[in-house]
């Protein structure tokens, strides 16, 4: 599985220095908030830093003979004060860091996104679901902590351990350079801690990866599984993926299992020393319990530099997965002069095409044909023999090896992919319906369309029959792939929703397998109606839809081996009278 992920994802391990700098370039839109949040920290570090000395005084003051219940209740007032004040600039920070770390967040999810919709076809079909899910979901948000927490508590931990060792060392260097090593061997111990948790954290991310596109490919087919009763089976690989992340998980626990205790007890370590030195060197009771404070406030930051240091790798050990998605370059871009057409007349034209989903097994071998505008042509041929690929190819969610394509006589790669996809409306076998309502799936929530064009469209083909018959008619829901929908019904709403868009040219792949007799009587009607809207490809399995075609390329491993009218290749006895006969006997060809 991790071959197959660093092979679709080019997953490589960045360095922490490329994924910070590619990291950081998130900040510039929100550098002002960031600003002012790192001036609010400043000082609530400052606060943070002198607040220990109000005890001093307090503590001093109540050993001397001359005591002053005025000099203590203005320590206590002003010690009150600070803290207020710590408070507020701490909700004012929380605010604005949230605020910069969402838009953030927002921006670097839209980008992921965008960059997703823009790869190829062969990219998205090898590409799991389930681990594009959890870059796009997950990851974001691993990255929104990174900016509104992670980031800045490594920043006000390192200034505090600066600021609380500078005021330590006023108040006793003898003392201050005492806690020097133990900074030292924390340093060292934390430099170490983080080597290995970093290999630990990219395990468990992958496990997590893992097990989300185990749980996506199996949820989706779990009809399948119930079918042919292999629960256990999948039992079995779910007890695999789920133990992987188990041990990860466990290996993280034990890592951080030792390196908290070891830090407590140089904590418990280094106060034992700082009583007996603090003793040994007569300092006042003030200055030995200040420095007592000082020492949980130099020791607290640093515990939380371990949880930090934990946060920040998973924050990286994210944002380098989403990097490495980033990365990965579509297949298939618009040249840099490519045009924009509005229009297309609807002329095809294959010259000499070679096409191949893998190096030198090629599915196309040298395939040629032109497709005169509003014509409708067929293809034929058995299973395997390039038909479906050849209506990919038209647009472009391939790249042909060889050759040419041409559409209104100029190259589709000097086209602009959005401009080409645009004028081809596609209706395919297997109909993807949203959640949502029948509305939205027509009008793949295109506020451009009226609700005039849009009955317009549903009664053009037909669907009307059927939509007027549901209770809330074009408002009724449709739940996840529209199972509340008969296979004809969903077919009915896909050509509703290809007219809707006014295509030039128009492809139909399997349109009309597998649909009820009832349905296909009113498919059928669409269709004819369909024909006179421009360019038509077929590819039909039934040879008694495909008749009336202006023309019928038959295919053969991957090569055009008769082309022509219906009659015409009939009377040519070939491939294509052989196919017809075959389906004739079996009451299909009637």
């Amino acid at each position: 599985m991790e071959e197959d992920m660093q092979k679709l994802f080019g997953d490589k391990h960045l360095s922490t220095k490329e994924m910070m700098h590619r990291t950081l370039k998130y900040l510039k839109p929100e550098r002002a908030r960031f600003c002012l949040a790192l001036f609010l920290i400043l000082i609530n570090v400052g606060l943070d830093v002198i607040l220990p000395m109000f005890i001093r005084t307090v503590v001093d003051n109540l050993t001397s003979p001359a005591i002053s219940l005025r000099i203590i209740i203005g320590v206590a007032v002003g010690y009150l004060a600070i803290r207020l004040v710590n408070q507020a600039f701490l909700y004012a920070e929380s605010m604005i860091l949230q605020r910069a770390g969402q838009n953030i967040v927002y921006r670097l999810r839209m980008e992921v996104f965008e960059h997703i919709e823009n790869m190829s076809r062969n990219q998205l079909n090898e590409m799991p679901v389930g681990s594009l899910v959890t870059r796009v979901a997950s990851y974001t948000a691993s990255m929104s902590d990174l900016f509104t927490s992670v980031l800045v508590n490594l920043l006000r931990n390192l200034l505090t351990v600066v600021g609380v060792y500078a005021i330590m060392f006023t108040i006793s260097w003898q003392l201050s350079l005492a806690m020097l090593g133990f900074l030292v061997v924390v340093l060292v111990t934390s430099l170490v801690f983080r080597h290995r948790v970093t290999a630990i954290f990219r395990e468990e991310r992958k496990s997590i990866s893992d097990l989300n596109t185990f749980l996506n490919e199996n949820l989706s087919g779990m009809k399948l599984i119930q079918v042919f009763l292999r629960e256990s089976g999948k039992d079995k690989e779910m007890l695999e993926k789920n133990e992987a992340l188990r041990r990860a998980r466990f290996r993280v626990t034990v890592a951080f299992g030792i390196y908290r205790p070891f830090i407590s007890m140089l904590y418990m370590l280094s106060i034992a020393v700082t009583f007996s030195l603090g003793v040994a060197l007569a300092l006042t009771p003030g200055m030995i319990v200040a420095f007592y404070l000082y020492l949980s406030n130099f020791f607290n930051p640093i515990q939380n530099l371990a949880d930090q240091l934990n946060n920040l790798q998973k924050a990286l050990t994210a944002s380098e997965r989403l990097f490495n998605l980033l990365d990965v370059s579509p297949e298939v871009r618009d040249k840099p002069d490519a045009v924009a057409v509005d229009r297309f007349k609807g002329k095809i034209e294959f010259r000499h095409v070679w096409f191949a989903y893998n190096p030198d097994e090629w599915i196309l071998r040298d395939v040629s044909f032109v497709i005169q505008p509003g014509e409708t042509c067929a293809f034929v041929g058995a299973t395997g023999a390039g038909k479906t690929t050849i209506l990919s190819l038209i647009v472009r969610n391939f790249e042909i090896q060889k050759g040419q394509i041409l559409i209104d006589d100029r190259d589709i790669t000097e086209i602009q992919i959005k401009s080409l996809r645009r004028a081809v409306g596609q209706m395919l076998q297997d109909v993807f319906l949203f959640s949502g309502t029948v509305r939205s799936n027509i009008t793949l929530n295109d506020p451009r369309f009226t609700e005039e064009e849009i009955e317009a469209a549903v009664k053009y083909v037909n669907a009307d029959s059927f939509i007027s018959r549901q209770k809330h008619g074009l408002d009724e829901e449709v739940i996840a792939r529209g199972e509340n929908f008969s296979q004809g019904e969903r077919q009915l709403l896909s050509f509703a929703r290809t007219v809707l868009h006014h295509p030039q040219i128009l492809i139909l792949d399997e349109a009309t397998a597998n649909i009820d007799t009832e349905t296909e009587v009113l498919i059928q009607q669409s269709l004819e109606k369909i024909r006179t809207i421009g360019t038509m490809l077929v590819v039909a399995h039934r040879l008694s839809t495909i008749q009336h075609a202006d023309q019928i390329v038959v295919l053969q491993n991957g090569e055009v081996i008769e082309r022509g009218t219906h009659q015409e290749l009939l009377r040519h006895r070939g491939y294509y009278y052989k196919l017809y006969q075959l389906q004739f006997e079996n009451g299909e060809g009637a």
